[in-house]
């Protein structure tokens, strides 16, 4: 999974598998799902993500979560 955001477009983007997208349903709320072709989700931008606290520009704080171990990471 690929996390990034979009500072000047303001969208925190949850990219699930690296494959283009054949559909998109946009959720009340500025939500974004986009499909690959089995159907499945690929993709999840959240627009509006700092208006809606979500994120701060300049400071983006990530935790990973495995079976092993958890890890934060600042960007």
């Amino acid at each position: 999974m690929k996390i990034r955001y979009d500072q000047d477009a303001d969208i925190l983007l949850f990219s699930l598998r690296d494959e283009p997208p054949v559909d998109a349903i946009e959720e009340p709320g500025g939500i974004i799902l986009s499909y690959g072709e089995d159907g499945e989700p690929i993709s999840v931008e959240i627009l509006n993500a700092s208006i809606r606290h979500l994120i701060q520009p300049g400071e983006v704080s990530v935790t990973l979560q495995t079976s092993e171990m958890s890890r934060s990471l600042r960007v």
